[in-house]
C-alpha cells in the first residue's frame, strides 16, 4: 500500500520523500554505530522533510486532517531538536512536553473519525497504557504526572489512529512502542535492550511515516469522493 501511495506522488514529494529515507537511514547507522554527533543532527531533518512530503502530495484546498498532521510534525520536530538546548530532567520535559503538544494535534486531526475506531481498541490501548504507568510508576517519582498525562494523550491518539484504516493504525502502534521504550528506559531500571536508540527511533520512523501516509490516503479518498459528489449533484 505503501508503494501505491508512492506510486502516486509528484516529482517534487517523491524528492522529499527520498530525502526523508536518505536521512533515516543516515541516522539509524549513526544510532547504530553510536555516532551520537551524527544521530543527532540527522534527527533534526527527519519530520521537516516529512512534513513536506505531505505538504506537497496533499490535496487542495488543504484539509482540516493534514494541517493538524502538519502541526503534529512541527511539533514532534521540536520534541527531536529542543532538547538539544538543555539536559538532565528539563531536556526530557521540554520533549514529553513538545510530542504533547504533537499527540494533541494528531488527536484534533484524528477525532472526526472517532466513530470508526473499535471498542476494542480503545480497550486494548488502555490497558497498555495503564500497564506501562504502572511499570514505570515506581522510578517515575515527581515526572509521574506529566508521564501519566503524556501517556494518555498517546494512547488516545494511537486508538484514534485506527479509524483511519489500517496503515495509520499500524503508524500509531508503532509510535505508541516507541514511547514506551523511551519510559521504560528512563523509568525502569531493569529495561536495557541492546540497540535501544536504534530500536526507539526505528519504530518512532516508521510510525510517523505510516501516520502520514494514512492521512495522506484518508486525505484523498474524501477529497475524491468530494469530487465524485459534486459531479454527480450537476
Amino acid at each position: 500500500m505503501i508503494r501505491a501511495a508512492a506510486s502516486t506522488l509528484s516529482r517534487p514529494a517523491l524528492v522529499a520523500l527520498g530525502g526523508f529515507a536518505a536521512v533515516s537511514v543516515v541516522h539509524l547507522v549513526a544510532q547504530l554505530a553510536g555516532a551520537d554527533g551524527a544521530a543527532n543532527a540527522s534527527q533534526w531533518f527527519l519530520m521537516p522533510l516529512l512534513a513536506v512530503v505531505l505538504l506537497l502530495a496533499a490535496p487542495a484546498p488543504r484539509p482540516r486532517l493534514v494541517t493538524l498532521t502538519l502541526i503534529a510534525l512541527g511539533f514532534s520536530w521540536l520534541g527531536d531538536s529542543a532538547p538539544d538546548l538543555t539536559d538532565g530532567d528539563a531536556a526530557f520535559l521540554v520533549m514529553i512536553g513538545f510530542f504533547l503538544l504533537a499527540q494533541l494535534a494528531y488527536i484534533a486531526a484524528f477525532w472526526p473519525y472517532r466513530g470508526a475506531v473499535s471498542r476494542s481498541a480503545v480497550l486494548g490501548y488502555g490497558v497498555a497504557v495503564a500497564g506501562l504507568v504502572a511499570v514505570c510508576a515506581a522510578g517515575a517519582g515527581a515526572l509521574l504526572v506529566p508521564a501519566l498525562i503524556y501517556g494518555i494523550c498517546l494512547g488516545t491518539m494511537a486508538a484514534l489512529s485506527t479509524g483511519l484504516g489500517a496503515v495509520a493504525a499500524v503508524g500509531g502502534a508503532l509510535f505508541l512502542v516507541s514511547d514506551s521504550m523511551i519510559a521504560l528506559g528512563a523509568f525502569a531500571d531493569w529495561f536495557d535492550p541492546p540497540a535501544s536508540g536504534f530500536l526507539i527511533m526505528s519504530t518512532y520512523i516508521v510510525g510517523q511515516l505510516l501516520l502520514t501516509a494514512g492521512v495522506l490516503a484518508a486525505a484523498r479518498a474524501t477529497a475524491s469522493t468530494a469530487v465524485a459528489t459534486s459531479s454527480v449533484a450537476r
